[in-house]
């Protein structure tokens, strides 16, 4: 049974969360303000943190900031605010959904269960497969059709963020802060750019797409792994 923490002022919305999602079989905890939820994650870990962006006594955008530090559990962030700069932020940040308010509930549950399906399978491998394409980031081996790949080590990089985290948009901050190197090398746009192009013609052809370009903001994987 997964876990999840809501931290939510808003009484009512928090209960409403609370109750459909227990429903659905998970176990739910709640908090009510950013003192109450660093008190709770002082002793416990969860699968999934719901978090409002705004409440009384602070910034969730911060508390996550904080959090990230020490401990990296999915986060999916609430908000009242639509500005799509708000959202590149989160995700900056590492959020692996963000959701405007009002929302339905049947897109929260199937979002919470898009993170929490998605980080599942993260646990329990350290490969990618598909039809065309295997990954084996133990032994650094990458093939298509049985066809060995010659990969950089900052390509092994690239896949291992964007498999491990499929559909998810990672923008170029994201990318950057993960593939900047000791010697100060591959930390702009441009680099960055270059390199995934680079990738794409090594992996992708004319039926194979991997990589998507989400203009102005990043890049998301469209593969799906089937497992080992």
């Amino acid at each position: 049974m997964s876990s999840i923490l809501i931290i939510e002022d808003d009484e009512a919305l928090n209960t409403g969360l609370s109750f459909d999602l227990e429903a659905e079989n998970y176990q739910m905890q709640s908090a009510f303000s950013l003192e109450e939820g660093r008190n709770i994650l002082k002793d416990q870990t969860f699968d999934l943190i719901i978090l409002d962006v705004n409440l009384p006594d602070g910034d969730g955008f911060h508390f996550i900031q904080e959090l990230k530090k020490t401990r990296d559990m999915p986060v999916i962030f609430l908000t009242a605010c639509d500005m799509e700069s708000d959202a590149v932020r989160g995700f900056d940040l590492g959020a692996d959904d963000y959701i405007t308010k009002p929302f339905s509930m049947v897109l929260l549950r199937r979002r919470v269960a898009a993170v929490l399906k998605r980080c599942s399978k993260l646990e329990n491998t350290n490969q990618y497969r598909d039809s065309y394409l295997h990954i084996n980031f133990d032994k650094t081996e990458a093939r298509i059709m049985n066809q060995e790949l010659a990969l950089t080590p900052t390509e092994y990089k690239m896949l291992k963020l964007f498999t491990t985290h499929p559909g998810q948009l990672l923008t170029h901050q994201v990318m950057l802060d993960h593939l900047y190197d000791n010697d100060g090398n591959f930390v702009d746009k441009h680099a960055l750019a270059v390199n995934v192009n680079r990738l794409r013609s090594k992996i992708e052809d004319d039926i194979h797409k991997y990589i998507k370009t989400i203009y102005g903001m990043g890049y998301q994987w469209a593969g799906e792994n089937h497992g080992c």
